[in-house]
């Protein structure tokens, strides 16, 4: 019985070839579902995260210096600008007819008594004049004193029948008549001699005289107007206008604190008026606020006045705090949220201990110690409360 040797070996190679087919294609699909994960979990991706890559982790904020302020008794003060004026200003010019000035005896800058000659006129011919009248007065002295001796001579002879009543009565009105004569003789000298005394310009009370416009030799008269200016007693005072809202803190007798221009020099007054009206253009009003008399105090130059109007309770805050830019003073916070907020505010007194918010902060804000200019709103910060040493400095 024969066996076909080659037919088994035939046989043998179709089921290895089978079985080599069957791995490939396993293989093959395995490779597919892994590609097909691949594919999915990348859609997924980019559906979940946009496409985008994980943004770095943002830098840390930076560190700011606060202060929280609070609420201070701080005496509330009110800041102004104003001119000097002398407080009663009173212009001297001519009183009478007037004539050549013979000579000025005064110049600015001097003290006068009441009553003290400044400059006289010339007066030869109002003096002929009362020499003329006080002649006359002598005349109707002498007619009067005649008429007398003769009114008494013919009382004595009446008595005896020589003369009647009726010359008595003659005699009488003769005499009233001639003392009549005086008296207008003498009042006449006397409204001469008054108009010889108004010649001399004199100072109508004591004070200090700030200007001068006659020389000798000129012609005046009373169309000339003042030829001197006198401030009375010296006292001087600054007018400085405030806005209505600041006006209505104030009220006569409170003190003020006086800087003229130019010099460091303070002078203390006292408001003695204030302005009635406000001006409907500048909505502004006027406080007056009288001085002593000082040297270093001119008419018609610029003062500062700060007046102290009572007391208040306000947040008072270092000047490095508080910035000021063309909408006015502000100070920069930090809320709750880290970011930066801007509050306009208004600013009082001034001075070593700090300076005054009259409005716009409650107290309790953390307030940016300084480096607020390196800042806007809405910059994120990290708020660091300063230490007590650091406010002392």
């Amino acid at each position: 019985m024969g066996m076909n040797v080659e037919s088994g070996i035939q046989t043998d190679y179709a089921a290895y070839d089978y079985d080599d087919g069957q791995a490939r294609r396993r293989r093959r699909i395995i490779v597919g579902g892994v590609i097909v994960a691949v594919i999915v979990a990348v859609v997924a991706g980019v559906m979940i995260f946009g496409g985008k890559k994980a943004a770095p982790p943002a830098p840390p904020a930076p560190g700011v210096t606060v202060i929280i302020p609070g609420r201070t008794d701080v005496a509330a003060t009110i800041t102004s600008t104003g001119t000097l004026f002398a407080k009663r200003e009173m212009p001297v010019g001519i009183a009478g007819e007037g004539g050549m000035v013979q000579a000025v005896l005064v110049e600015p800058g001097t003290w006068v008594a009441a009553g003290q000659t400044l400059a006289v006129i010339e007066r030869s011919v109002q003096a002929q004049q009362a020499n003329s009248l006080a002649a006359s007065v002598r005349v109707a002295r002498a007619d009067a004193e005649l008429a007398q001796a003769e009114l008494d001579r013919a009382k004595a002879l009446v008595a005896r029948g020589f003369i009647s009543k009726a010359d008595i009565d003659r005699r009488t009105a003769t005499r009233d008549a001639a003392v009549a004569r005086v008296a207008v003789a003498q009042a006449q000298l006397g409204e001469q001699r008054a108009q010889i005394g108004r010649l001399s310009i004199r100072s109508p009370a004591a004070g200090l005289v700030l200007t001068r416009a006659v020389e000798p030799g000129q012609v005046v008269n009373s169309s000339n107007g003042a030829l001197f200016r006198v401030a009375k007693g010296g006292e001087m005072e600054i007018r400085a206008q405030l806005v209505e809202r600041d006006l209505a803190r104030l009220k006569v007798g409170d003190t003020a604190q006086v800087t003229p221009i130019g010099t460091r020099k303070t002078f203390t007054g006292t408001i003695w008026q204030l302005s009635p009206v406000i001006d409907p253009q500048t909505r502004q009003g006027v406080a007056r606020i009288q001085l002593a008399y000082d040297p270093a105090l001119r008419p018609g130059g610029f003062a500062t006045a700060t007046i102290t109007s009572g007391r208040v309770t306000a947040p008072r805050l270092p000047e490095s705090a508080v910035q000021s830019d063309d909408k006015g003073s502000f100070v920069y916070s930090v809320g709750k949220d880290g970011k930066v907020i801007r509050h306009d505010v208004k600013v009082g007194d001034i001075s070593d201990a700090g300076v005054v918010i009259l409005s716009g902060l409650r107290g309790d804000e953390k307030v940016v110690l300084s480096a607020g200019a390196f800042l806007n709103p809405g910059d994120k910060v990290t708020p660091q409360l300063a230490k007590p040493d650091a406010l002392a400095r």
